[in-house]
């Protein structure tokens, strides 16, 4: 080996990142990866419940009105806390007929600079405003009028700022592997 290959090589600790940084990084994505499947099996009692309403409708010309509250309760539920999950798993659409392209340090700093000017204030805003809105309804015992069941509804809309919470939470992780790309060349 020439004394050139040897000097450019890198060390392999050198590649790896900061404890501190990679044990964050594992932790949020670990929890995010739990959350997301936890949520999965609320399809097992939202297919339930559909496949309920369908054959009390049609079989039995007896429909339940509070089988679709609960289906689009359970939903909106699985879709606000599951947004962080789907961040982790990089399932978002994305628009990448140049990003492809990029090499992975400018992907990082596209991605990083997206995350800090449009991503993380608009979660928080977001965060903000549903929050006042949950707590609202938490404190009028708010209860939906569209069935005679009058669930509550602060639980549902109480889901908006923890889904919100979680991607914001996940998105830091997604920051911190935006700058290890743009650092590194490589992304985590």
């Amino acid at each position: 080996m020439s004394s050139e290959a040897v000097s450019s090589e890198v060390a392999p600790e050198e590649l790896l990142p900061p404890r501190p940084l990679a044990v964050t990084i594992k932790v949020i994505d670990t929890f995010g990866d739990w959350v997301g499947k936890t949520l999965a099996w609320l399809v097992i009692p939202l297919m339930a419940g559909l496949v309920i309403e369908v054959f009390s409708r049609y079989l039995f010309n007896n429909p339940m009105v509070w089988v679709y509250e609960m289906t689009f309760m359970i939903y909106g539920g699985m879709f606000m806390l599951g947004a962080a999950y789907t961040l982790l798993k990089k399932m978002h659409i994305r628009t990448d007929i140049f990003y492809e392209r990029f090499s992975v340090r400018w992907q990082g700093i596209v991605d990083g600079s997206l995350y800090i000017v449009i991503f993380f204030p608009g979660l928080i805003f977001l965060f903000d405003a549903s929050w006042g809105q949950a707590m609202h309804s938490f404190h009028l015992r708010e209860v939906s009028e569209a069935s005679p069941w009058a669930p509550p509804l602060w639980p549902m809309k109480m889901a908006i700022p923890i889904g919100t919470a979680l991607l914001l939470v996940q998105g830091f992780s997604e920051l911190l592997k935006c700058w290890w790309a743009v650092k590194r060349g490589t992304w985590l």
